[in-house]
């Protein structure tokens, strides 16, 4: 079973559904006590950070998440639910995430011919063949839709990173945690194969 973490905000169902489609149990779910008895857990998000970390905490959802990083069990964070796993970020000031891993969420820079939000399809430049990467090739497109991108200070934990005016670190993993920038359940064959591999994965 695969707790999708409700906690009033993000992109959810898109989620659900395609994890539905590869035939995964899962549920969505605000519950404690299901949250922490689950398999695996994903933190989607969409919105911008400060409202994401404000319904977070304001759920009583926090100190779940953080104690089943604390569990060993695999975990997922998806666009913004990557971003809330480190320290802070510079959409919202006045508002620490949840400090699992240092680094700071930046916005992309303004540059010539550079939309912002980052929204569409780039590749990626897979720097660790972790579980989530497995039978992906280097340099596969995924998709993304976001203005500020992670800065991620211990290198080492970066799986992959894309190149948008700037460098991003697009996915990280350590351990039984993983987080990716972009969307696996908008990323077709690409992103289908990413979710099947985080199901697959064992403890």
């Amino acid at each position: 079973m695969i707790a999708l973490i409700d906690y009033g905000a993000g992109n959810i169902q898109s989620v659900y559904k395609a994890l539905k489609y590869i035939g995964c149990d899962c549920v969505i779910t605000s519950d404690k006590k299901e949250i922490l008895s689950a398999d695996k857990a994903i933190l989607p998000g969409q919105g911008a950070f400060g409202d994401c970390m404000s319904s977070i905490t304001e759920s009583g959802i926090k100190e779940t998440v953080l104690e089943f990083i604390s569990s060993g069990k695999p975990f997922l964070g998806i666009c913004v639910g990557l971003q809330l796993l480190f320290e802070e970020s510079e959409e919202s000031k006045d508002t620490k995430g949840l400090g699992v891993f240092k680094g700071k969420i930046r916005r992309i820079p303004n540059g010539e011919g550079l939309k912002i939000p980052h929204m569409g399809w780039n590749s990626l430049e897979i720097k660790k063949n972790d579980a989530l990467y497995k039978g992906i090739e280097n340099g596969a497109y995924v998709y993304f839709i976001h203005s500020y991108y992670l800065d991620c200070a211990d290198k080492s934990i970066v799986s992959s990173q894309t190149d948008y005016g700037v460098k991003i670190d697009a996915s990280i993993s350590r351990g039984n945690v993983f987080a990716t920038q972009f969307h696996p359940e908008k990323s077709g064959d690409v992103g289908i194969k990413m979710l099947r591999n985080f199901v697959n994965i064992k403890e």
